[in-house]
């Protein structure tokens, strides 16, 4: 069953001038508890502006977030999104441009944002993997059979017959044999 990325894109996006400071536009990412601004000039998206951005042009960069303004710090070009398309393809281009987030876009405005956060939250089967693989991690992995079927640690090949031998490898019947003589 496919998913449209109107279903479960963030909304309202929020929007910041391209005019404004990194100042403004780090106490308004606090404000509203976000990490990503779409930025904008007359109304028209041009770049985004995401927390990474602040961080690293900022702060690394040592220059000052009072005087400098965001149309020298936004990113681009500008990937975005229509709110028709199937998650999938959302997935695919957040993959292929190694970005978390992007702007959702009908019409040449901004009608969202869709993370991988929400893309995260939208599949139950995600949250049951993540949350079970997460469990695991708290249990060391114990085998506890003395024979098993998969693939010999001494020769590579398939065995339906693996034993454990006394220094932790699994071999088949062959190369048991041959450690033996």
């Amino acid at each position: 069953m496919s998913m449209s990325v109107k279903e479960i894109m963030s909304k309202p996006a929020v929007t910041i001038s391209y005019n404004e400071t990194a100042k403004a536009a780090g106490q308004m990412m606090r404000k509203k508890r976000i990490g990503f601004l779409v930025v904008t000039k007359r109304s028209k998206v041009i770049g985004i502006l995401s927390d990474a951005d602040l961080i690293n042009k900022v702060i690394v960069g040592g220059v000052s977030a009072q005087k400098t303004k965001i149309r020298d710090l936004m990113s681009k070009p500008l990937i975005t999104i229509s709110p028709e398309e199937d998650v999938l393809e959302a997935v695919k281009k957040i993959k292929k441009n190694n970005i978390h987030r992007m702007p959702v876009i009908k019409k040449g405005k901004v009608v969202g944002v869709i993370s991988l956060t929400d893309i995260a939250r939208s599949s139950p089967e995600m949250h049951y993997l993540l949350e079970y693989r997460r469990e695991m991690k708290k249990h060391p992995i114990v085998i506890k059979e003395e024979r098993t079927s998969g693939m010999c640690d001494s020769c590579g090949n398939y065995s339906g017959h693996l034993e454990k031998i006394i220094d932790g490898r699994w071999m088949c019947e062959t190369c048991r044999d041959e450690t033996e003589e």
